[in-house]
């Protein structure tokens, strides 16, 4: 990701702004150690720091090593988020998190109605969004100025899919390899979790909610969606945007949410996220008005980067059939790590 990133910073390759986010740090990174002490964790940040990263991602940490992430992080203005739990199994409920200074949260929102005695799961299917509970963590967020990345949708790829939701509007398939698309041809074979699609339903209903408490300048896009052989991430972004949408949200909010919002979570809201003198000349041009449907931010006709224009049809003309290995030469370059 480095070498695309400065690959696209020099001009050499087309691409979008990459921010560069390091390693998880926490138990989801493979080889990660436990009894990692402060020390070891200031001079892994001082290294990725050097390297162009510019945020970090804590997955599976200890409350002890997440308070060192934030402080060594910030002292480089770098920013820190979390995909945290509930306190069950000695994870980090988000509520502690923000009390420790971390800039975003991602997924759960976290609080008391997140007891350390079941997980994240479990509790955010019984949130009540009328109780104290629910409040408090809210007005937490807005006191702290906490960006939280709801990733609405990406539950519903695992569940029975809303209709109205997950839908094609590309054929995404042929941006795989011809060989990969003899691979997953047939598969059609999938088991419906049953809780992550309640949990799709009552993060719609919780996100209006966060909403409607006065969060909506906190609200970040994401899609935390990997494709298995289905449904593309760059796509899955319209469904999140949609998502918003048939939760309650306004759709100039929404669109916000992908673009302003985003910006300031990142630290760059001062020269990207919106069209304004000054700012880099970053925009797309669409056809039809996503104030009206959001839907039409599918539409795009022309992309502007940093002032240059890009026809977005020759931009995925350019890289249909190249997802995926060529051929069983190339099987092991693209497995997950760990299943080599």
């Amino acid at each position: 990701m480095r070498d695309l990133r400065l690959s696209i910073e020099q001009g050499k390759s087309v691409g979008a702004r990459i921010f560069s986010a390091g390693p998880y740090f926490g138990s989801w990174r493979q080889g990660w150690n436990p009894d990692v002490t402060e020390d070891e964790i200031f001079q892994e940040v001082d290294h990725w720091v050097a390297q162009g990263v510019r945020a970090f991602k804590a997955k599976g940490i200890s409350a002890e090593h997440l308070e060192a992430l934030i402080k060594r992080a910030h002292t480089y203005g770098a920013t820190v988020t979390g995909h945290l739990g509930s306190g069950y199994r000695s994870s980090v409920n988000p509520k502690d998190a923000i009390l420790m200074g971390i800039d975003r949260v991602e997924h759960f929102l976290g609080g008391d109605a997140f007891t350390p005695d079941r997980s994240a799961y479990e509790s955010l299917v019984e949130v009540d969004i009328e109780s104290e509970d629910f409040s408090s963590i809210v007005a937490l967020y807005i006191q702290r100025n906490v960006f939280f990345d709801a990733t609405l949708s990406a539950y519903g790829y695992y569940g029975k899919r809303d209709p109205e939701v997950y839908e094609y509007f590309e054929d995404e398939n042929k941006y795989f390899t011809e060989y990969m698309q003899g691979i997953l041809e047939g598969r059609t074979d999938r088991s419906v979790n049953e809780q992550f699609e309640q949990i799709y339903w009552k993060k719609r209903e919780t996100i209006k909610a966060f909403y409607d408490a006065g969060g909506g300048h906190l609200i970040t896009l994401g899609t935390d969606h990997p494709s298995w052989g289905e449904f593309l991430s760059p796509f899955s972004v319209h469904r999140e945007l949609l998502s918003f949408v048939l939760s309650g949200i306004p759709e100039s909010d929404a669109i916000k949410f992908a673009t302003i919002n985003g910006a300031k979570a990142m630290h760059a809201g001062d020269y990207l996220g919106s069209i304004e003198s000054g700012k880099i000349a970053d925009l797309v041009v669409l056809k039809g008005n996503p104030l009206e449907d959001i839907r039409n931010t599918r539409n795009t006709v022309l992309v502007m980067k940093n002032g240059q224009t890009y026809n977005p049809r020759d931009l995925l003309k350019s890289v249909e059939g190249t997802i995926g290995p060529m051929g069983p030469e190339d099987e092991k370059a693209w497995r997950p790590l760990g299943n080599q």
